[in-house]
């Protein structure tokens, strides 16, 4: 036997009692701006700031980029300079030529002692000796050499090998005009950066990553509140009101959502009056076609005719309840024994002569809206009473998360439908019965009302066979507010 949903018992309202009155949102001129201030006034305190977001994006790149080519400008002219000094000051090739020909005229004896006032941090020289070992292999070292010798003119090069202390070290053999051996060993010594400018390029880092953080926060800010209020408009729209000010494309934004909020509650309000104007028209002809009822002397068609008005009466009452609840509950939370709630409900089914198990316990007060919560488990109870023998309601409660399951071993419902069972006026038995397929609206109700709680409710089949309903919520007292 396919699973249906079924109507559940409904809680007594009177027709026009949920009508909501909506006020229609202020005027834009009249609503004040986040800091307190008159929209004009705030307006002609930033009438020199860019309104549009591409603008305020762009001055801000802009004058980051600025800064930082300036600092790098500076540092490259004051780099140029200190370069051309140090080239200037760094003849290698004429400084090893000229100390050559220092020790070419002192004396043999002598010239020891001038060694170390020769030397330089990039060359040294070295009486006596030969040089051994490969010729330069890098190009870069061979230019090194040739440059030297030429400048060491009329002095004989006798050979040229490479040095030890890296790819541009040479050691060199010269030949004095006495036939005295001297050994040169030379290497190129790279052009010094100054410290200050590894600090400077760091800085000129800091300076871009603010701006770039400064306008991603200018981006999504804005956004961010406008995707916060529209996560938090529920079915009882009660999203807070997001600031008009910002970018004007952001500012427009805001505003189109703050009028769809309006719109929203204003067609749900009018749907309800509708649907609660259709209720009280029907009850009168309703109630007169039953009093007709009576004095009908076939028993049987009298019979039939009581259940198409009882059936017409409840769907009446339920579309009517599905509208309330598609605006949410307006039931303040409040801190309740939930314990005592599940016990009360699970006895008087037991005193209707339905036998619904509960198990577990939560042991302490919550904060729940406890109208919604007792119609939801109502609308869930009594959907699995009409398709089950054993009802059970199991209680478990942790880190202030509560999950309620209501499982029966009926039927359950195939695959393809869970989804689709909680939508309204869906039934799964397709004989358009009322008594075997209900209105179509218990889960329907259910699901709304747990969205309202900010609560979730799932469905599953059993593996032992029934269907299984899950409704999980936070009991906490600043997310029953939501």
């Amino acid at each position: 036997m396919p699973r249906a949903t079924a109507y559940n018992r409904s809680m007594s309202h009177s027709p026009g009692s949920s009508i909501a009155s909506m006020s229609s949102p202020p005027d834009d001129a009249q609503r004040p701006s986040a800091d307190g201030a008159h929209p004009a006034r705030a307006r002609g305190r930033r009438r020199l700031w860019p309104r549009s977001l591409f603008a305020r994006v762009t001055v801000i790149f802009v004058l980051g980029l600025a800064i930082a080519q300036a600092l790098t400008f500076a540092a490259i002219l004051y780099e140029r300079e200190s370069a051309m000094r140090e080239l200037m000051m760094s003849g290698i090739e004429q400084d090893i030529a000229s100390s050559i020909a220092i020790l070419d005229r002192l004396p043999a004896a002598e010239r020891a002692g001038w060694l170390q006032r020769l030397e330089r941090r990039n060359y040294r020289f070295v009486l006596g000796g030969s040089v051994s070992g490969p010729a330069p292999s890098a190009a870069s070292a061979r230019q090194f050499a040739t440059a030297i010798g030429q400048a060491l003119r009329p002095f004989e090069v006798e050979h040229v090998a490479q040095g030890g202390s890296g790819r541009d070290a040479l050691r060199m053999q010269v030949r004095l005009s006495d036939g005295a051996s001297v050994v040169v060993d030379a290497r190129r010594v790279g052009m010094p950066l100054a410290d200050w400018v590894l600090w400077l390029l760091l800085a000129q880092l800091a300076v871009l990553a603010l701006c770039g953080w400064l306008a991603a926060r200018l981006v999504t800010r804005p956004l961010a509140r406008l995707a916060a209020a529209a996560d938090e408009l529920g079915p009882d729209l009660k999203a807070r009101h997001v600031d008009e000010e910002g970018p004007s494309e952001v500012a427009q934004a805001a505003r189109a959502f703050n009028a769809m909020q309006g719109r929203i509650s204003d067609y749900l309000a009018e749907r309800v009056q509708i649907l609660a104007a259709i209720s009280h028209d029907l009850q009168t002809p309703i109630t007169r076609m039953r009093l007709r009822t009576e004095f009908m002397d076939n028993e049987q068609d009298q019979l039939k005719f009581r259940q198409d008005l009882d059936a017409m009466n409840v769907l009446v009452r339920e579309g009517v309840t599905y509208a309330r609840t598609l605006q949410g509950t307006r039931e303040p939370p409040c801190r309740i024994d939930a314990d005592a709630l599940f016990e009360s409900m699970v006895a008087d089914y037991g005193d209707a002569g339905q036998e619904v198990v509960l198990q577990g316990q939560i042991g302490e007060p919550i904060v729940t809206r406890p109208h919604a919560l007792r119609r939801i488990l109502s609308n869930l109870i009594d959907n699995a009473l009409k398709f089950g023998s054993e009802v059970r309601l199991q209680v478990q409660y942790a880190d202030h998360r509560l999950t309620l399951a209501v499982s029966d071993n009926g039927p359950g419902i195939p695959p393809e439908h869970l989804e689709s069972v909680m939508k309204p006026f869906y039934r799964v038995e397709g004989s358009r019965n009322r008594s075997t397929g209900g209105t179509g609206l218990g889960l329907a109700i259910a699901q709304q009302l747990a969205n309202a709680m900010g609560a979730q409710l799932s469905l599953r089949n059993r593996s032992e066979g029934g269907l299984e309903v899950r409704l999980s919520m936070d009991t906490r007292a600043d997310a029953a507010q939501g």
